[in-house]
């Protein structure tokens, strides 16, 4: 097993507008890329464990041409609001770094 922080060069977490939170992942090369697609590891349903959102909330794409994955997920309290941890959303990506990509080969 390979932690996707090992297999990217940037994991990142930002605003998306004051009520959502991005999350873009890009990794080292296209055979990392592939590597992390192909596990499963990294989808939808991940994305809506982690951050306990429903699912139906969670927007998720793979980049190919950019060798990254894209999600996108309602913030859990509104930018500026009282009790928001992260004014910026830039600290939320954490989690992300230790899932688990199976190696396949």
């Amino acid at each position: 097993m390979t932690k996707l922080y090992e297999l990217t060069k940037l994991i990142r977490s930002k605003n998306a507008g004051p009520f959502q939170l991005t999350f873009d992942i890009f990794c080292n090369n296209k055979k990392n890329y592939e590597k992390v697609k192909k596990s499963k590891a990294l989808s939808k349903k991940t994305i809506a464990d982690i951050y306990n959102t429903p699912i139906d909330d969670v927007i998720f794409f793979e980049c190919d041409d950019a060798l990254a994955f894209k999600a996108s997920i309602p913030r859990p309290v509104f930018q500026g609001d009282i009790g928001d941890p992260d004014n910026h959303g830039g600290q939320q990506y954490a989690p992300l770094m230790d899932i688990e990509i199976k190696d396949l080969d």
